[in-house]
This record gives C-alpha cells, structure tokens and sequence, in this order.
C-alpha cells in the first residue's frame, strides 16, 4: 500500500483535451495535425489583455509585445490592433509547449510575475493573461492549494463521528490513517496510469497526461463516504461483542468474520460498477472508474479484512479506551438501537417457564420481530 502511494508525490492537476483522446479519433488526429503544423502551443495560445487608457500606457503595451518574443518559452506574440478610441489592447501568446504542459503552467507564472509587472512599472497601465489555457491551470491551482483543507475537513468530521459512535480514541485514528493510505493508493494507480500513461494507451485512453483537476474532491469524497460506511460496519459489531464480553480479541474476532464475506461481497460489486466506467473510451469518465475500482478494492479486500483487525488485535483494550472527562462531556451516538427492555409475565400464563427472579414471574426478551 506504501509502495502504491508513491506516485502520489508527483502528482499535477490540468485539464485533459484533445491531445489526450484516443490516437484513432479525429479530435486527436486534429490535434496532432495542428501541433505539427503550427506548434504545441498554438491549440491553447494565452490571450493578455491590457487596460491601456494613456498615450504612454499603449506606448508601453507596444513594448511588452516586443519583449515578449525574446522570452523562453513563447513561440510567437500577435498584438491586435487596438480599434480607434478604444483603451483595450490584446496580445496573443502562443506558448512552445502544449497547453496541459508544465511547462506552459511556468510560462503563466513568469509572465505574471515578472515580465507583465516590469512592463507596468511606472505607468496605469494593466495586463491581464487570460485564454483557455490560463483559465484551466487557475482552476488546477485553486483546487490544488485548497486539497489538503478539504482532506482535513474529512478526516476530522469522520474521526468526531467514529469517536462518538464507539466512544474511542484509536478507533477513529485507525480508520483516519486507513482511509487516507486508501486514498493514497488508489491515487498512485491513477498517476502512474494516466499521468505517466503505463497503460492508457493500450486500453484507448490516450496518451499521458495531467490528472483533471477535479477528479480528487469528487473521487476523495465518493471513497471517504465507501470507506466510513465499511468502517462502521466492521467496527460496530466489533464493539457489540466488546460490550458483552470485554475481550478484545474476541470482539475483534467476531466482528471480521461476521462482516468480512458481506463487505468483500459488497465491494466486489463497486469494483465491477467502476470497471465498467473504462469501457466507454472517455479519458475522463475511465479516471473515475479506475481512481474508485482500485480504492474500493483496497479498501475492502486489504484495509478493512486484514490491516484494520490487525491494528486492533496489536492495540488490545487500548481499541476501547475513552478519557472519562471525555467520556462526560461527549453526547450518546449508538449505531445500533438498544436491546428490547426486559419483560414480565404474569404467573400462571401458559407455555411460560415460571423460573424467575420472583415467585411465579418468568423474566426473558422477546423476539425483536414479535416486540
């Protein structure tokens, strides 16, 4: 699971297009065709445009075009010409490289950062870069900086969950850390596939590619929900037998084999629903289905039926261990309602065992379905 989560570290969010459809459509055949003709970047050129309300201000628009020639990176600049008495002046930028590429990304930042800026100094006038291009690698860097929030945000409501459900500590800490080496995995399959392309093209997903900025908060949320839902299931019978016996390795026992068959069935049957997701020849659509297909795998058939019960066999009663000003303070969540009260016969009623605690009284639980 380690060893899978390694890809991780070289993550990149984009936007997939037509240069990573299937080498057989006309889209990518398109795309290739321009590319070759014209340049990587002339399928996604950045577009400044400039506020440029002084003599001076266009006067330095100019200049900014001629500079942008000589910068790494940019293959060719085309100014528009600015329509009479109008103070919006647009310059087209075609990078180098392809608009997916890293280093089409580092040529925004660089002209924002330092070339526009330079050229700005000591005028009114303002450059925006904009384009479809620059509009998609805004969105994978919003989405990239605000990641790890959203993981956290998870991990901590899930954790508050689990701890008032099973009144632990290390229970909603196993399932955090379990969760995230899930997630961890399944996005290491999913790099290496499609961002490093080990395999896509030979399925007919297309060439390699960033992963669509998009994909981790609906995929981290699907399997976060998957993963709760499984660890409760296993947890809950887990502390049922605790509550009645106190043994832990009895409990941690009972609760694997009672639920490992139903959660194994059940994620057998996620795994086939997301395969299926590849066979429609969408890039995007086969990142879901891939992403989802090896988490639920993971999850259910390593994390939930082996690593979770071994962690809690090697924790022994510490699994149960709630601080009891905690413990005060914390409100009731049971997942499971309580056992039906005890009931009382009255004496002489018959096909009652007149065996109880008072002469003549029969004490015992009904049957759920007959309460």
């Amino acid at each position: 699971m380690a060893a899978l989560s390694i890809p991780v570290f070289s993550l990149r969010l984009g936007s997939s297009d037509a240069g990573n459809d299937p080498s057989s459509s006309t889209t990518r055949k398109a795309y290739d065709l321009l590319a070759d003709g014209f340049g990587p970047g002339f399928n996604g050129p950045l577009q400044l445009v400039a506020q440029a309300p002084t003599v001076a201000d266009k006067a330095a628009l100019a200049n900014l075009s001629t500079w942008l020639k000589n910068v790494d990176g940019v293959a060719s600049v085309a100014a528009l010409p600015m329509q009479s008495g109008s103070t919006v002046g647009i310059v087209q930028v075609v990078p180098t490289t392809s608009p997916q590429a890293k280093q089409t990304s580092d040529l925004i930042d660089h002209l924002r950062n330092d070339v526009i800026p330079a050229a700005e100094k000591g005028t009114t006038l303002k450059v925006y870069v904009g384009g479809q291009t620059a509009i998609f690698d805004d969105f994978a860097s919003v989405l990239t900086s605000k990641l790890p929030e959203f993981i956290a945000v998870i991990v901590v409501l899930g954790g508050l969950l689990l701890m008032l459900a099973f009144r632990s500590l290390l229970i909603p800490a196993t399932g955090a850390v379990m969760n995230l080496l899930a997630a961890g995995a399944s996005f290491g399959i999913l790099i290496a596939m499609f961002q490093w392309g080990w395999g896509s093209e030979a399925l007919g997903l297309g060439k390699a590619g960033p992963v669509d900025a998009f994909i981790p908060v609906i995929m981290i949320s699907i399997l976060f929900g998957l993963s709760m839902d499984y660890q409760v299931f296993l947890v809950s019978r887990m502390h049922e037998e605790w509550l009645h016996t106190k043994d832990n390795a009895r409990a941690v026992r009972v609760g694997q084999v009672e639920t490992a068959r139903v959660i194994t069935a059940a994620a057998a049957i996620m795994v086939c629903v997301f395969l299926a997701f590849v066979f429609g020849g969408q890039r995007v659509i086969a990142e879901f289905g891939i992403g989802l297909a090896a988490a639920v795998a993971l999850d259910a058939f390593i994390l939930r039926t082996i690593l979770v019960p071994a962690a809690m066999h090697a924790f022994g009663k510490a699994n149960w261990w709630l601080p009891a000003w905690l413990e005060r303070t914390m409100p009731h969540l049971s997942v499971e309602p309580p056992d039906e009260p005890l009931f009382v016969a009255e004496p002489g009623l018959p096909g009652l065992n007149t065996a109880g605690d008072s002469p003549g009284a029969s004490t015992f639980t009904l049957p759920r379905e007959n309460s």
